[in-house]
């Protein structure tokens, strides 16, 4: 997830301007090549809301998921305009377990807060990458504000770019659920 400093990952409006950086951070690395890293990820799964809005974006950006599966959980009828684009209703762990898992190795759950929060719930997630830019929004959508249960995490990577943005990636670590 890529969020601003106070933990926005969308605007009111849902623009992402605010994504382009003119930060500057000479300690800081250089990007990894991002065509090379999307080759890494087998798989998208995203909710209704951030499909409809990567439909928009494509308009104007073409469709930034490529030709790799993409899962939209969703219960409303929403158009497939990509052969490699699937909807999905029902249960997550079934999702997961039963048709992800044993199809692909590196899956990717690229939004939104509500899915996150339910996936999270459900201990179906292995680790959180969180990329954040050098911005305070003051308003808009909270990435974890929807989560009502403490989570442990372990820190596993910190990554610090020459644009200003910091890279996190925890481990969830994974206890009983009720």
């Amino acid at each position: 997830m890529v969020s601003s400093l106070d933990g926005r990952i969308a605007k009111k409006d849902n623009s992402i301007s605010w994504f382009e950086t003119t930060s500057n951070y000479e300690k800081g690395v250089s990007g990894q090549d991002p065509v090379e890293f999307l080759k890494t990820i087998d798989c998208y799964v995203m909710g209704a809301h951030t499909y409809e809005h990567a439909l928009e974006l494509s308009k104007s950006y073409g469709w930034a998921y490529g030709d790799t599966p993409t899962i939209v959980v969703t219960s409303r009828n929403l158009p497939v305009e990509r052969q490699n684009v699937e909807l999905y209703t029902g249960d997550l762990r079934k999702l997961v377990n039963e048709k992800l898992r044993p199809a692909y190795k590196n899956i990717w759950l690229v939004g939104g807060a509500t899915l996150a929060r339910d996936f999270i719930h459900l201990q179906l997630v292995d680790e959180i990458r969180m990329s954040i830019l050098p911005i305070i929004l003051g308003e808009g959508k909270l990435f974890f504000e929807q989560i009502v249960q403490e989570q442990t995490l372990q820190l596993k990577e910190v990554t610090a770019y020459k644009n200003g943005m910091v890279e996190l990636c925890y481990a969830v670590s994974k206890k009983n659920i009720d």
